[in-house]
């Protein structure tokens, strides 16, 4: 008798947009006794509504269930190439840890994962667009 290997399901989003990084808030007054933060920067909102409508369209069309456990998430960031580089690999601004901040929490907005803290394993790259930037995302659970 032969045992077939468990195909886990997995989702992936290709998102057009140009990847922002989430970095720091900055404090912009005080409103009804808290305190109102507000992201730095201005390009985050466009790449997490990327994402977020990359996300949902491709959940609506396979019919993907909000995952709640443990999930490995892999994703290649596309960066433009500024005109003036001519290395290989982007090994300046944006950082990736930043990338993969926003990155998160517009999958949570969508409603792909449940919470953020059930990623436990990251694969992140970036590279440089050959037309379009953007990112490949795989998100997929991991078997217990």
């Amino acid at each position: 008798m032969s045992v077939l290997p468990l195909v886990l399901p997995e989702l992936v989003i290709d998102a057009v947009g140009v990847p922002a990084p989430q970095g720091s808030k900055s404090f912009k007054g005080m409103r009804a006794g808290k305190p109102v933060l507000v992201e730095s920067s201005k390009k985050v909102a466009p790449w997490r509504a990327a994402v977020e409508s990359a996300a949902r369209a491709r959940m609506a069309l396979t019919g993907w269930t909000t995952l709640d456990g443990p999930i490995e998430l892999l994703i290649v960031f596309f960066l433009p190439r500024p005109r003036s580089v001519r290395r290989v690999w982007p090994t300046a601004y944006p950082d990736s840890s930043k990338l993969l901040r926003s990155t998160e929490d517009a999958l949570v907005r969508a409603g792909v994962v449940a919470d953020d803290a059930r990623f436990v394993h990251h694969d992140v790259w970036k590279r440089y667009a050959l037309e379009v930037p953007g990112a490949r995302i795989t998100v997929r659970p991991v078997a217990s």
